[in-house]
């Protein structure tokens, strides 16, 4: 259906125009008009034309004002100017205002059918793209909830997603660095710093979820999870890595109106925690903040910069080195540790130089938390009197050189044993699985059974299986069958169907299909081939 608005001061001009398309496009159209300037743009704030056939010359406030005014309030409708006068002047302000045709009278019936067919065409091509970009952004409400989920859990799980970090980025369109996160936490009602009804609060929570996010939207660009327990996660991207004070009371003031508009909108209970501002790969950090400042304090809103949460540093500390070097390690990064430890050790002796004691406690510390990391990471055996001689070895030490030395090399042992006990494990794993696929390949074995004979779950069985092999259980399994087989058909004069039993196959039909996919040749052609050979 299309809203086709007329505009001449001539009734005999208005009676054929609305002939000639009743005529040619019958129910199609829905046809007003009006005779001056003035009602022209009055009928069009009610009717909302989608094509407006408007004559120049009008009583009042010409067509071209007429337009202009038009347009104001309906960017989505197309103009045909009709006029007695070819002038130049008209028709630059009608291209100006996006004209569809410029129409000299007399019209002809064939033109003004041609020009309404073009404007109907483009009217549809217009429709079309709105309707799949509703659609579209319809699906996108639909997953970027599941997206910005996904990316809450990988941030409290503190997930290795640092490899993803540009994906999520680029999906939830936000291209900012630093962040910092907030804690819903909800109630039926609030008693000292603690929320009552957390079981049943958390139910009314994600009965108004929607509600709840949307409200949170509107005062935040952020990244919403889900409801945990009586618990709301928000991502708020930020652009520097820290927060003047004078925008954390604004940020706080904001927050604390928050408060209250949910409170207005889900008649329950809110208080909101605030970390402080971070790196992404932080934010597991800031969101444990923002539950610790809801826990010191019996505020509403709480900001962990107002409140002795955390550990401050001094100016000049390389809190970054610090961070830097642990994570790191944690991945089994030798080289960056190592780097990343030279730097750090580097400001410890330009800064510390006549202070050896700090800097042998400094190193005391650093290593005995990156083995404590060593030990939780790479699966280590913890023995209790490994470390004995540390202290005594960083006490006799004076030489700046020999202390930097010791702690590299300690934190070169930490990093290898992270990555080392996990290869040896994983080795260890597929040894034990190895072995016992070669002793039970003739009977029916199944990946399940191998995994739970290592003690380890299916899944993860399968995925290091396959890393130390080269191999998936199912071809590391049927290349030893196959081994075994040709091994027999070369030999010895076991019938067909005792091989094909003595290699793990109860189906004789199965395993010669088998054996041609893997040998190139059946079980027969393979053992009179090798018949052949043996007589020669």
């Amino acid at each position: 259906m299309y809203k086709i608005m007329l505009a001449d001061d001539e009734g005999i001009v208005i009676d054929s125009l609305k002939f000639i398309i009743e005529k040619e496009f019958g129910e199609e159209c829905i046809v007003e008009y009006a005779k001056t300037g003035r009602s022209v743009i009055e009928l069009a704030e009610k009717f909302r034309p989608d094509i407006a056939i408007m004559d120049i010359q009008m009583p009042g406030i010409n067509g071209i004002e007429a337009m202009k005014e038009i347009r104001k309030g309906n960017q989505n409708v197309h103009f045909i100017i009709v006029s007695a006068y070819d002038k130049f002047d008209y028709a630059k302000e009608a291209i100006k205002l996006g004209v569809l045709e410029y129409i000299t009278k007399p019209m002809e019936r064939t033109k003004i059918v041609s020009v309404l067919k073009k404007g109907m065409e483009i009217i549809k091509e217009e429709r079309e793209k709105r309707s799949n970009e509703l659609l579209i952004k319809e699906r996108l409400e639909t997953v970027i909830p599941i997206i910005e989920s996904g990316l809450i859990y990988d941030i409290l799980l503190q997930e290795q997603f640092a490899e993803d970090i540009d994906n999520y980025k680029a999906l939830l369109g936000f291209d900012k660095s630093y962040a910092y996160m907030m804690s819903v936490v909800c109630g039926d009602d609030q008693i000292g710093n603690h929320m009552t009804n957390a079981v049943g609060s958390s139910v009314k929570m994600q009965r108004h979820y929607q509600e709840v996010r949307e409200c949170i939207k509107e005062y935040f660009e952020c990244i919403v999870g889900t409801v945990m327990s009586n618990k709301l996660a928000i991502l708020v991207p930020y652009d520097k890595d820290r927060m003047e004070y004078n925008e954390r009371i604004e940020l706080i003031e904001k927050t604390r109106e928050l408060v209250r508009r949910m409170h207005q909108k889900t008649s329950i209970r809110f208080r909101i925690g605030i970390g402080r501002v971070g790196m992404l790969k932080e934010m597991a950090g800031s969101y444990n903040e923002a539950l610790n400042a809801l826990v010191m304090t019996t505020s509403s809103v709480a900001h962990a910069d107002d409140l002795p949460i955390g550990c401050d540093y001094t100016e000049d500390y390389p809190v970054h080195l610090e961070k830097k070097l642990f994570s790191e390690l944690e991945k089994g990064g030798i080289n960056n540790v190592l780097s990343t430890a030279r730097s750090f050790f580097n400001w410890m002796v330009e800064s510390n130089r006549n202070n050896i004691m700090s800097i042998r406690l400094k190193i005391l510390e650093f290593i005995l938390y990156a083995e404590y990391i060593a030990y939780n990471k790479g699966g280590m055996t913890y023995q209790f009197s490994a470390r004995q001689e540390y202290l005594p070895t960083i006490m006799n030490t004076d030489n700046v050189v020999a202390l930097r030395e010791w702690f590299l090399e300690k934190l070169m042992n930490a990093c290898q044993n992270v990555l080392g006990k996990r290869e040896e494990k994983s080795n260890s794993i597929i040894e034990m699985a190895e072995e016992y696929i070669k002793n039970n390949f003739q009977k029916d074995i199944c990946l399940d059974e191998v995994s739970r004979t290592v003690n380890i779950s299916p899944y993860y069985f399968s995925k290091i299986f396959k890393e130390g092999t080269g191999k998936n259980f199912i071809e590391y399994l049927t290349n030893i069958r196959m081994e075994r087989a040709r091994e027999l058909l070369s030999t010895t004069e076991y019938s067909m169907k005792e091989i094909c039993s003595m290699c793990g196959y109860s189906d004789p039909n199965y395993f010669s299909r088998s054996f041609k996919k893997n040998v190139g040749v059946t079980p027969t052609e393979y053992k009179n081939v090798q018949e052949h050979y043996r007589k020669k």
